[in-house]
């Protein structure tokens, strides 16, 4: 994985709005319709060299194919593991996810929710509509989505051919963010997590075997704390947690750590987000993960005071840190010198040479809505490409 050795690197999280020649296809394909597979992979081959292109002309240093053949940021894995089955009339609960549900019952799964109704109320069926219908785990979990993410792999590799930038990767979800709360089939959870981890281990080793570094996106380890009710003690979260990073290390046994980056955000709707943990309470968690780089929202109001978590805790040796600098969850474009400033913060602190540049989270959450207009997502990039340049003056060049 690139270093910023001579300049602070840039990058970003990776989901980037879909044209709507895919979205179009893709909710088709979410509402069940059958879907010209051809159609769909040369208009997401076509939309990934665009993305790409995009991303180069602004100067980002660390791209990705913008996941625009994916459906959504949790239901893609639906169409790539086996075990899963839509949900029945007769079936004891919806799970605990924001995938379903009537308004009043999805407003129902978070704490933060809750405690924000009138404003949820209002906002949830604007901003994050059901993705796809809900699912139950009732069999073995396997891996079936290889053609799928061949193809993925594929357009990406033919879309930076002539391309100058500096690395390139995919993201992929972590073990614990699949299924929460749909187990039927498993014994016991620790067995559901683990056969998951299993099957992912699969697309996360052919993501770095195709040359990509592999992003792994886990904002449950933050926001997973809001979903369960009532709320546990901060000690049984984290041992939860625990076992999930377990989980996780086991998918990613064999994987060199400098080819593996790591996303923590507490979920990217925009909203209040008075019940987010903070980083401290999982920052030893989170450092577990056999990654070389950390990913870390940093740069939402409710976070942007977390750098001076770092004044503590001590970043491994030979590991890199990637905080956000700009966020998603607001339309104003950062400043190039509020970028510079808060890059500075984490430069002093952990080291010019391991920190890159990078934002909160992904501006899409699939083909269904999106964080932002693309004009401000490009924006923001610039602003974010400019700020890099303006401190890299000051921590390299005086």
């Amino acid at each position: 994985m690139k270093a910023s050795t001579d300049r602070i690197l840039t990058t970003h999280v990776g989901s980037m709005p879909r044209p709507e020649s895919i979205k179009s296809l893709l909710r088709a394909r979410l509402a069940g319709e059958a879907v010209d597979d051809a159609q769909l992979s040369a208009r997401a081959a076509e939309a990934v060299a665009e993305a790409v292109r995009q991303q180069a002309r602004v100067g980002l240093d660390v791209v990705s194919d913008g996941e625009m053949g994916k459906t959504s940021f949790l239901a893609y894995a639906d169409d790539r593991l086996t075990g899963f089955a839509p949900i029945g009339a007769g079936d004891p609960g919806l799970p605990s996810s924001n995938a379903g549900g009537s308004w009043a019952r999805r407003i129902d799964t978070r704490r933060e929710w809750r405690a924000f109704r009138d404003y949820y109320e209002d906002y949830l069926p604007r901003a994050m509509p059901p993705s796809a219908p809900p699912t139950v785990c009732r069999g073995p979990i396997s891996y079936k989505g290889h053609e799928l993410l061949r193809r993925d792999l594929d357009a990406f590799k033919a879309a930076l051919r002539g391309v100058e930038v500096q690395d390139a990767f995919v993201p992929a979800i972590a073990p614990a963010m699949v299924g929460r709360g749909q187990n039927q089939h498993y014994k016991t959870e620790e067995e559901y997590v683990v056969a998951i981890a299993e099957a992912l281990r699969v697309e996360y080793k052919a993501i770095v075997d195709a040359g990509f570094i592999l992003q792994i996106d886990d904002p449950g380890l933050g926001e997973t704390w809001d979903m369960m009710i009532p709320a546990p003690s901060l000690e049984e979260y984290r041992r939860i947690q625990s076992r999930n990073i377990d989980a996780l290390n086991h998918a990613l046994a064999g994987i060199p750590e400098d080819r593996v980056r790591y996303h923590l955000c507490w979920g990217s709707w925009q909203g209040p987000h008075v019940h987010d943990l903070g980083l401290r309470d999982v920052i030893d968690l989170m450092l577990r993960v056999k990654a070389q780089a950390y990913s870390v929202e940093a740069a939402t109001p409710r976070h942007s005071y977390e750098w001076r978590v770092w004044e503590d805790v001590k970043l491994p040796d030979g590991k890199l840190l990637i905080p956000g600098v700009i966020a998603h969850t607001t339309a104003v474009v950062e400043h190039p010198e509020t970028v510079a400033e808060r890059i500075t913060s984490f430069a002093r602190l952990v080291g010019r040479e391991r920190v890159i540049a990078g934002v909160d989270c992904g501006f899409a959450q699939g083909a269904l809505y999106q964080r932002q207009h693309p004009s401000v997502m490009w924006a923001k990039f610039e602003a974010l490409v400019a700020g890099a340049r303006l401190v890299s003056e000051r921590l390299w060049r005086r």
